[in-house]
């Protein structure tokens, strides 16, 4: 039986889980949307995210007079 599990692994102990885990390749595995293509809800490309700073940038000093 297959469960899905999601880590959030910006703290000490999930990053410690995924490194001591990653060996385990029989039982555990890993999806990584890079490998499979499929773009979890939330995330944006490298692209979009570009354009978003720089509008927000200039959202930002055009309220402050810079632009």
């Amino acid at each position: 039986m297959i469960h899905p599990i999601y880590i959030d692994d910006t703290t000490v102990a999930e990053k410690r889980f995924m490194n001591e885990n990653q060996s385990r390749r029989k039982s555990i595995e890993f999806a990584d949307p890079a490998a499979t293509g499929i773009i979890p809800d939330g995330y944006m490309t490298s692209e979009v995210c570009k354009q978003k700073v720089i509008t927000g940038l200039k959202k930002r000093l055009q309220e402050n007079g810079f632009l």
